[in-house]
C-alpha cells in the first residue's frame, strides 16, 4: 500500500515537473513574442515615420516657401487673345506661387509664358531632397478639354545659397496619361539645399503656355548641427 503511495506521488511529481518546465517554456515563449511584436510595431512606427518625413512638402506657401520671382519665368498674359480671355473668365492669370497652395481645382494653376520656362523655389529650410511631385488636371476636368498644356520634359536642380552653383537632381517626363500628381525621385547627392529649381523643357502641345498646378518637395531637413 505505501509502496503503491509512493510510486503514484513519484509519478504525480514527475508530471508536475514536466508541467512546470512546460509553464517556464510558455513564459518563455510569450516574452520572444512579446519582444517581436515591440520591435515590429517599433520597425512600424519608423517606417512610418521615414515615410511622412520623406513625403513632407517643403514647397507649402503656409510653411514659409516662397517663389524667386527674378528666376522665374513670366506669367502668360493673354488680353490680345479673346478666347484665351473666356478660358480664364476675364481673370487675372495665377502668380507663380499658386504651385505652393494644395487648391487645385480646375484652372486654377500658374500658366507660365511659352513651352518652355522655370520656376525658383525657396524652401523654408535646408532640405536634403529625396523626391518631387508635380500636378496638372485630369483632361475630364480641365476648362480647356484638354491637358496639351501640361508640362512634359521636366529637370530639376538643386542651388546653393548665392544660386549661383546647381545641381542636377534629375530628369523625369510627366505622363498625362497618368496619374494627375506624379511623384519622381531624386538623386542622392548628400547635400543640403535652400532653393529648387524646376525645368520644364517641353510640355504636351501648347505653344502659347504652359500650366503647372502644383510642385511639392520631399526630404529630410538638414540636421542643426550640420548647419553652417
Amino acid at each position: 500500500m505505501l509502496r503503491n503511495l509512493h510510486t503514484l506521488l513519484t509519478e504525480q511529481t514527475q508530471k508536475l515537473q514536466l508541467l512546470l518546465e512546460e509553464v517556464a517554456q510558455l513564459k518563455v515563449e510569450i516574452s520572444r513574442l512579446k519582444k517581436e511584436r515591440q520591435e515590429v510595431n517599433q520597425a512600424a512606427l519608423e517606417l512610418a515615420s521615414e515615410v511622412y518625413i520623406r513625403r513632407s512638402d517643403w514647397a507649402l506657401k503656409s510653411s514659409g516657401a516662397t517663389i524667386d520671382m527674378q528666376r522665374t519665368s513670366k506669367t502668360y498674359d493673354c488680353k490680345e487673345n479673346w478666347g484665351c480671355r473666356v478660358l480664364w473668365f476675364f481673370h487675372t492669370p495665377n502668380p507663380p506661387d499658386t504651385i505652393l497652395e494644395p487648391d487645385i481645382s480646375p484652372g486654377n494653376c500658374w500658366p507660365l509664358q511659352g513651352h518652355q520656362g522655370q520656376v525658383v523655389i525657396r524652401l523654408p529650410a535646408r532640405v536634403h531632397l529625396t523626391a518631387v511631385s508635380v500636378q496638372h488636371t485630369y483632361k475630364e476636368v480641365s476648362p480647356s478639354g484638354t491637358v496639351t498644356s501640361a508640362p512634359r520634359d521636366i529637370a530639376v536642380f538643386g542651388l546653393n545659397a548665392d544660386r549661383e552653383e546647381e545641381t542636377l537632381l534629375g530628369m523625369f517626363v510627366y505622363n498625362v496619361a497618368k496619374e494627375a500628381i506624379q511623384t519622381f525621385p531624386l538623386k542622392n547627392t548628400h547635400r543640403a539645399f535652400a532653393h529648387i529649381k524646376l525645368i520644364v523643357k517641353s510640355n504636351w502641345g501648347n505653344t502659347a503656355y504652359t500650366c503647372i498646378y502644383r510642385v511639392q518637395v520631399h526630404g529630410k531637413m538638414e540636421e542643426q548641427e550640420n548647419l553652417s
